[in-house]
């Protein structure tokens, strides 16, 4: 799991290639990503919105921005953590994705970026 904690947030992310959902011989590697979200700070947080850059060794890079993640802007007291799964899909076996989030402070509604670390998308295809 790769960790980083950014104004006192804690984002923790793992990856899995998930063979049952790719095509290999049409070029399409899907990938699940589980990310934990623990509000390390003395006051509650909320997500506002997301971006992603999503590299992929064979194709041009894509990049996605929204609100919320996976239809939530969920509210974090001291303490809290929330978990969610998304998946990406990749047209090649090797990439990356990494990108940031936009927090609100709930009080005050000032806003800052909590970095998500990089983490690798990589396909364990089997060779006959």
């Amino acid at each position: 799991m790769i960790t980083a904690l950014t104004c006192g947030v804690k984002i923790s992310v793992e990856s899995l290639y998930r063979k049952d959902l790719s095509n290999v011989q049409n070029n399409m590697f899907f990938f699940n990503y589980r990310i934990v979200i623990e509000n390390k700070n003395d006051y509650p947080v909320q997500l506002i919105s997301r971006y992603w850059f999503i590299f992929d060794s064979l194709n041009p890079p894509k990049e996605v921005k929204g609100d919320g993640v996976v239809g939530e802007q969920p509210t974090l007291k001291p303490g809290e953590k929330h978990v969610y799964v998304s998946g990406c899909d990749l047209r090649s076996e090797i990439g990356y994705m990494r990108g940031y989030y936009i927090f609100e402070k709930a009080e005050s509604k000032e806003r800052f970026r909590v970095a998500v670390p990089k983490f690798e998308l990589f396909a364990k295809l089997k060779k006959n």
